[in-house]
């Protein structure tokens, strides 16, 4: 049975196939110069279905989408922005944005994993049985794994601006998109970003100025701070005031401050029953 195996157990594992896949993806470009798309695509997908079963027991475990302590949110950032990944990066054959987003899904795991303090509690029915509620929260933490694709693919755009500019066209630059499909891509990635956290942000405001649910204000200023940010660099890449390398510098520094504020949202969280200590799942 799977439920006989702890969570953690699952996600550990969900973290060292990320892990190997972005070390085989290095290897893979020291040697040939060229990531190692299709190995590296199996293996993400073996890490993405032990960390789906993984979340999916801890979910059980708090009768809810777990996002109660940091350790879930930033496992759910990680599982977002693998799912975009494979939406967006095996459908446009991008392997080298797989590379990428293997070692994304692998940093923000195990750094989740390592620190027993962000999983030292957990919290069960933090949404009070609203599925609106459940729905405002996941859209919000899946607009954050949008923004670290984007981060990503900014990364990407860098590394081919830089390749034009030196006029370095062979190994690992021969992978890269044109710089006109990264900078598409990344505007589409920052619209749909912005508009989720927007809509999950209006939601979420109806429910704590209803008072549904025991929601402290300050819950909202980090993301709403976050959106704000992200809102401003999507009206000036649209008014044509921030193109190119700036605005692939912009998404790219964003994302990391994005990261830093998913820690105020958690240590201004109330939940709604008192917190579960984890001892059983360590």
């Amino acid at each position: 049975m799977f439920t006989d195996i702890a969570d953690r157990t699952w996600l550990w594992g969900a973290a060292g196939f990320y892990l190997v896949g972005f070390l085989l993806g290095t290897l893979s470009i020291l040697r040939t110069g060229r990531p190692a798309g299709g190995q590296t695509n199996i293996l993400i997908a073996l890490g993405y279905a032990l960390q789906l079963v993984g979340l999916g027991i801890r979910g059980k475990a708090v009768a809810g989408c777990p996002l109660g302590n940091t350790f879930e949110i930033f496992q759910f950032t990680a599982w977002s922005a693998i799912t975009l990944y494979f939406m967006i990066g095996v459908t446009f054959r991008l392997s080298l944005l797989g590379y990428f987003t293997s070692c994304l899904a692998a940093v923000l795991s195990i750094v989740s994993l390592i620190f027993p303090g962000w999983d030292a509690t957990r919290r069960a029915h933090i949404f009070g049985g609203n599925t609106l509620v459940e729905l405002h929260a996941a859209l919000a933490l899946f607009s954050y794994g949008v923004f670290a694709l984007l981060a990503l693919t900014s990364l990407m755009f860098l590394l081919r601006h830089f390749s034009l500019k030196s006029k370095q066209f062979g190994g690992l630059f021969s992978f890269l998109p044109s710089i006109l499909d990264l900078d598409h891509i990344g505007l589409r990635l920052l619209v749909a970003g912005v508009s989720l956290l927007g809509f999950s942000l209006t939601m979420g405001l109806i429910f704590w100025a209803r008072g549904i649910a025991a929601v402290d204000a300050g819950k909202f200023i980090a993301p709403i701070l976050v959106w704000t940010a992200y809102s401003s660099a999507l009206s000036l890449r649209l008014r044509g005031q921030l193109l190119a390398k700036r605005f692939a510098w912009t998404c790219l520094v964003l994302f990391p401050i994005a990261l830093l504020s998913l820690g105020f949202v958690d240590a201004s969280r109330h939940p709604i029953n008192p917190p579960m200590k984890m001892a059983s799942t360590r």
